[in-house]
């Protein structure tokens, strides 16, 4: 069973395996698995055929328990673990016709979102201890809340989950009016919200801090230019301000972010460019 704080709310997991349940069998079912006959049962293996670490379990053994309750899902590791090439992680058992029939998406769920986990994962170790790496809302439609999970499950952390969570003020947001003014508004307006501001030069980072934001974002500057912003904000406001930077932030470049002081660092790339994790759903021989 995966860890309470890695899996996705229940009612959005039963709704997507819903969907794409309905996609998979259309209007007449699995015409293919009504070949096998209906009495005879299976046990099938998941077996990674690459290294990375684990998400979506619940979501795999949603497929199963919509199939058919009876089918009997166990795993052998859990999500956020790291698993290894020709590892086995879990086992399906039950009729054959309904393992067939949900193979593919409960497999289209753990690759997808087992690589979502597994790119996160890389980014927060080259990041190292000094800075969380955030997700951001370039999700897939619909997929956002399992999506959101399997970044928790790959050390990341979530940044919004909706446009009602934070006040995230950005340039597209400021036609005819001031930063100071946006935040102002954004504080009288909704007082239980947090407000955020999109910042690309020195004077903007200066601007929200006298406004009185919670945090300050730092959109597409050069680690220098992040040192320096990071070293204005700690001077005035002592620890009340966190920091993030976003855009264009690479493998290759999230430790240089970190080293310049963010306290938070969020890529579009952990959701959005995430290679699936090859996983795949091993008969066993004579288990039937």
């Amino acid at each position: 069973m995966s860890r309470p704080s890695y899996d996705p709310p229940l009612h959005a997991v039963r709704e997507v395996v819903a969907r794409a349940l309905a996609e998979d069998l259309g209007p007449l079912g699995d015409l293919t698995a009504s070949l096998v006959h209906a009495s005879r049962t299976a046990v099938a293996d998941v077996v990674a055929r690459s290294a990375g670490v684990l998400a979506g379990t619940r979501c795999a053994t949603e497929v199963f328990v919509q199939l058919d309750p009876e089918v009997r899902v166990d795993w052998l590791l859990a999500d956020g673990e790291a698993v290894v090439r020709g590892a086995k992680v879990g086992r399906v058992e039950g009729p054959m016709r309904t393992l067939l029939t949900g193979e593919r998406s409960a497999l289209n769920f753990l690759c997808h979102l087992s690589g979502v986990a597994t790119l996160t994962r890389r980014f927060v170790d080259a990041a190292g201890p000094n800075a969380q790496v955030w997700d951001t809302r370039k999700t897939l439609p619909g997929l956002r809340a399992l999506e959101k999970a399997a970044v928790r499950a790959g050390g990341g952390v979530n940044h919004r989950g909706s446009l009602s969570d934070l006040v995230l003020v950005k340039d597209n947001h400021l036609g005819g009016i001031s930063i100071g003014a946006a935040v102002e508004l954004a504080h009288a307006q909704w007082p239980g919200r947090g407000v955020e501001v999109e910042c690309d030069r020195r004077d903007q980072v200066v601007e929200a801090l006298d406004a009185g934001a919670e945090l300050v974002l730092l959109d597409n500057m050069t680690p220098d230019e992040v040192r320096s912003c990071v070293a204005l904000v700690r001077e005035r406001a002592r620890g009340r301000v966190l920091v993030e930077v976003s855009g264009g932030v690479t493998l290759d470049t999230v430790a240089a972010y970190a080293d310049a002081g963010a306290d938070l660092i969020s890529s579009s790339a952990i959701t959005q460019s995430a290679p699936a994790l090859d996983l795949g759903l091993d008969f066993v021989p004579g288990g039937s």
